[in-house]
């Protein structure tokens, strides 16, 4: 399996190329200043982009989508409750808490953010097959409406079963915040309670944040999850 990772834009927000070793690729949250080290990628490693999957709406993990998707001609999967955001991604946060992005970002205006010209629906329970894989889409709604997890077998190591894209619904030792527009704390609760702990320890996440973990590990260390077993 190839599996290449950056952190991109101010807030060093994950970005993914993952394939299965023959050519293709698929880009997993291409977000600020990520579509230079998409093609840096892309072209050190011979591959062709096939599709863009985006994990939930927030313009951290979405603000490269359309450039990455036009440039290669590929479609974008999105789960439909956050699929506005493509076209609004401030809808996703306050007045207050834009104004203040702008100036931490130091952002005079906005880019004007249009949706990509093919935009499919990444449903839960749907089977996205590109880049020679297989990535199963899993609705866990809380961070945003409409936040995913992508899942795909992995190959590569005995200790390994499957890897997850988390986004910003899992973090190692941490969860993703409900505290922005359309961010629920029940709705989390019941994800990481009914769509996570379920899941192998062998299953390796891979979040929108920070480092990789794994099930097991984050089942017995994370504090967010202590309470829900």
């Amino acid at each position: 399996m190839l599996l290449a990772a950056f952190p991109a834009g101010p807030l060093q927000a994950n970005c993914y190329l993952v394939g299965d070793g023959s050519g293709g690729c698929v880009v997993v949250d291409p977000g600020m200043d990520a579509a230079g080290g998409v093609a840096e990628i892309v072209g050190q490693q011979g591959l062709t982009v096939e599709a863009v999957l985006v994990t939930h709406g927030h313009f951290d993990h979405m603000w490269s989508v359309r450039e990455v998707a036009e440039t290669h001609d590929v479609p974008v999967w999105i789960h439909p409750a956050d699929r506005h955001l493509l076209a609004d991604p401030m809808a996703a946060i306050s007045g207050e808490s834009a104004a203040m992005l702008r100036s931490q970002l130091q952002l005079d205006d906005l880019p004007d953010f249009v949706e990509p010209a093919d935009v499919r629906d990444a449903a839960d329970g749907v089977v996205i097959e590109a880049a020679g894989l297989a990535l199963t889409v899993h609705h866990v709604p809380g961070h945003t409406p409409g936040t995913v997890m992508y899942e795909t077998p992995y190959s590569g190591a005995e200790n390994v079963s499957r890897v997850m894209f988390t986004g910003d619904f899992l973090f190692a030792g941490s969860i993703g915040r409900t505290d922005l527009t359309g961010g629920d704390h029940d709705a989390m609760t019941d994800s990481l309670r009914t769509r996570l702990l379920p899941l192998p320890d062998d299953v390796v996440v891979l979040p929108g944040h920070g480092p990789q973990s794994s099930v097991g590990r984050e089942r017995a260390t994370n504090p967010f999850l202590a309470d829900l077993a």
